[in-house]
């Protein structure tokens, strides 16, 4: 995969516009916050948040909330209820439970939209999908399934998985045929649960630090059946750790936002210590930045920033359930600027605006 450099080629930056949710003291489901929301325009024209809310013993669910706007500027929201929560087995653990880290994609092809979310079930976290065509009611559509490809000596269903988000736009796969694309983020690291595994990195894999994946699912297959949007093919590292701002792991946010150069990915960088398992990585830091990815084959980079765009530095990016996070996962148009919204130290959300800068 090409890698180039080139912060010519990413004339874009965040700008801190403020705090968008933070938890309701008197919901027992926002006990241990409100975090990395997707995003949705409903039927009604009105913008939705789903955040991802966090009850007393680390239990997530994936709520609705109507976006309030105020000329033209993000300001708030009314909430309106649990929309996804860990019902199915998948979902649930003899000791822990949730759905969490939602990303929604418009799919205009099909007309739906579709939400990527982790399962945090009996084998950790398990990447999976659930659609609607109202924003109101998510139909699931299960655990995804990446076939498997004997050039890799292992199968990424064995694998936890996270930071799933599909691009908008059905693209051509690397086999010439049209497909719906979506970046992933494999973890190898497997002792959390089998002492002594270790990490059975894939061949050819040389970098083991978590990173940026992308797999295909058929787009005729999926036009006859939408279940078939968990079937994934091709599966390929895209970008792995570079900048000193990604030291540790880097993954995807919201979805790829078509921009003159290309794919425009805004993703997550990390620095610091890397918890094993999936206990919270205290010490860490989380930032935001930039990808470029070809318009024709999004499995190629172009360009990346070499600095972060988002760094913690309000209380409620540095102060919280993890401190020192900023962690986007949406973004929408809004009277012709894009705003991202992201999660502040794992307990509240926020939002920025993405500006194009000078050559």
């Amino acid at each position: 995969m090409t890698q180039l450099n080139a912060e010519t080629a990413l004339p874009y930056a965040l700008k801190r516009v403020g705090v968008l949710m933070t938890p309701d003291p008197a919901d027992p489901l926002e006990a241990e916050g409100v975090l990395n929301p997707a995003t949705a325009w409903g039927p009604d024209g009105c913008l939705y948040l789903y955040p991802r809310i966090v009850s007393a013993g680390n239990v997530s669910r994936i709520a609705r909330a109507r976006v309030v706007i105020e000329d033209g500027v993000p300001v708030g929201v009314e909430r309106q209820g649990v929309v996804l929560a860990p019902d199915e087995g998948f979902e649930r653990g003899a000791h822990n439970a949730g759905v969490e880290d939602p990303r929604i994609t418009f799919l205009a092809d099909l007309g739906v939209h579709v939400m990527t979310y982790v399962a945090y079930g009996p084998l950790g976290p398990r990447p999976a999908l659930a659609v609607s065509d109202d924003t109101v009611h998510w139909r699931r559509l299960g655990p995804l399934h990446f076939a498997y490809q004997p050039g890799l000596s292992t199968d990424l269903n064995f694998f936890p998985n996270k930071d799933l988000v599909f691009f908008p736009e059905v693209l051509t796969g690397p086999n010439g045929r049209p497909c719906f694309a979506m970046l992933h983020r494999p973890m190898w690291e497997l002792d959390w649960l089998r002492p002594g595994e270790g990490a059975p990195v894939p061949a050819g894999i040389t970098d083991p630090r978590p990173s940026i994946w992308i797999a295909y699912a058929d787009a005729d297959a999926v036009r006859a059946d939408v279940s078939a949007l968990t079937s994934l093919t091709h599966a390929a590292p895209v970008a792995g750790p570079q900048m000193p701002f990604e030291e540790a792991k880097i993954g995807a946010g919201p979805p790829p936002l078509r921009v003159p150069e290309g794919w425009l990915l805004i993703h997550h960088g990390v620095t610091g210590p890397v918890a094993k398992g999936f206990e919270l990585s205290h010490g860490s830091v989380y930032q935001a930045g930039g990808i470029l990815l070809d318009a024709l084959d999004p499995s190629r980079v172009l360009a990346r920033s070499r600095q972060p765009w988002l760094s913690p530095q309000t209380r409620e990016e540095t102060e919280g359930t993890l401190g020192n996070v900023v962690f986007p996962t949406a973004i929408e148009e809004i009277g012709g600027v894009p705003y991202v919204f992201y999660g502040m130290a794992d307990s509240s959300i926020g939002v920025a605006a993405l500006e194009r800068t000078a050559p």
